[in-house]
């Protein structure tokens, strides 16, 4: 048996006949609607409008969002999302989760912190692929320091009319350049965590401008943008939770989205194993194949090794998570781990590929420049130690 995508999956007793039979389903979508074009999208710099109703009719952004706005929640735990990542690591283009999936940032404060109205409003039309939403945390000035943010919404009450005046600037938003609306951490009290706000903003209203972040490292194909609010008035209405109450709003995303971060790096780092072993097994040096050097067989094994440990503690904090115990410490010391071997394994294929892993199209060369927004987006290695100390009480 060679080790591919597949067969260096460790056997997961938490799956079920119906978790399996989602995957079947994905890899049908995946493999007729993205693997063949997805590296043009990336090249292009852009995934096409038609996508996002697709990844609608099959169940994709729905996933896990109450049947009453359009979403699918009977029976779904957090393996179904688990597979859908898998699924997306498999592309080997990591901009087309932060833009077609972004919703699974910006829209869960909505569905668990609006008003009905806004939640009528918003969250049947992201769920169907119409509209999009983005989430606007990080700040020029201070990155995703949430407590320190420094856009800032003072209430304003006049002729009759009761809004937020906002000012500021998010920069890094996924989604943002084509997103309908974004879910904005702001500043309505003093200093500190205390004086945070969330608030829905709509992109058309009067003082809001956008310009893209084309030129990336990485995530070519992801729409990132600086977001600009000046004077924008935004009714009190669009207020997420209660006002100087929303860093917890903003808490409540983060194990989600590491989660999600955690399972797409351990299969970016499948898919290295895969390309280098099948590189090993057909290009012949010195009169016979790679495999049959020793070194390479080691970095194979070694490849393995770390990705069987990231899967192992993927599935250790899933289930916590299904059992409604999740491990915040935990889960950032696995984002770390998956990190770590991501990168490790982009080093090692690349190694094992030699020049072919240089060239454009290439999952290798691609799932190399992810490396890094992995590592720091959704929390920096460095923060993920420092959120798990004190979580540990150290």
């Amino acid at each position: 048996m060679s080790l591919d995508f597949d067969s260096a999956r460790l056997t997961n007793p938490y799956l079920t006949p119906e978790h399996e039979e989602w995957r079947s389903q994905l890899r049908r979508f995946f493999d007729r609607e993205i693997m063949p074009f997805a590296a043009e999208w990336d090249e292009a710099g852009k995934i096409p409008n038609e996508l996002w109703p697709k990844a609608a009719e099959v169940g994709m952004l729905g996933l896990g969002y109450p049947e009453e706005f359009g979403g699918i929640s009977e029976g779904i735990d957090v393996w179904y999302h688990n597979i859908l990542n898998e699924e997306f690591a498999r592309t080997s283009v990591g901009g087309l989760i932060p833009t077609l999936m972004v919703h699974g940032i910006g829209l869960p404060p909505v569905v668990g912190f609006a008003s009905d109205e806004i939640k009528q409003q918003v969250v049947p039309a992201v769920l169907d692929g119409s509209k999009r939403i983005s989430l606007g945390i990080t700040e020029p000035s201070g990155g995703s320091d949430v407590a320190n943010l420094q856009t800032t919404a003072k209430r304003v009450t006049e002729n009759g009319e009761d809004y937020y005046l906002v000012n500021g600037s998010k920069t890094f938003i996924s989604g943002g350049m084509h997103a309908n609306w974004t879910t904005t951490a702001v500043r309505t009290g003093g200093a500190g965590a205390g004086g945070v706000s969330v608030l829905l903003i709509p992109m058309d209203l009067e003082g809001v401008s956008r310009t893209a972040l084309a030129r990336k490292q990485g995530w070519w194909c992801s729409d990132t943008a600086t977001i600009y609010f000046d004077n924008v008035k935004v009714p009190v209405g669009n207020l997420i939770g209660k006002e100087n109450r929303g860093f917890k709003v903003i808490m409540n995303n983060f194990n989600s989205e590491r989660m999600m971060l955690c399972v797409g790096m351990e299969g970016s780092a499948r898919v290295c194993l895969e390309e280098a072993v099948n590189w090993a097994q057909e290009r012949k040096t010195f009169g016979k194949r790679l495999a049959d050097h020793q070194v390479i067989r080691h970095k194979i094994a070694a490849m393995k090794q770390r990705i069987n440990a990231c899967q192992t503690y993927i599935n250790h904090c899933s289930q916590e998570i299904a059992a409604g115990k999740p491990n915040a410490g935990d889960i950032a010391m696995l984002k770390v781990q998956c990190s770590q071997t991501m990168e490790y394994c982009a080093r090692e294929a690349s190694q094992i590929l030699g020049g072919a892993s240089y060239l454009r199209d290439n999952r290798v060369e691609r799932i190399y420049r992810e490396v890094r927004v992995n590592a720091i987006g959704g929390g920096s290695e460095e923060i993920m130690h420092d959120l798990a100390s004190r979580e540990y009480g150290v």
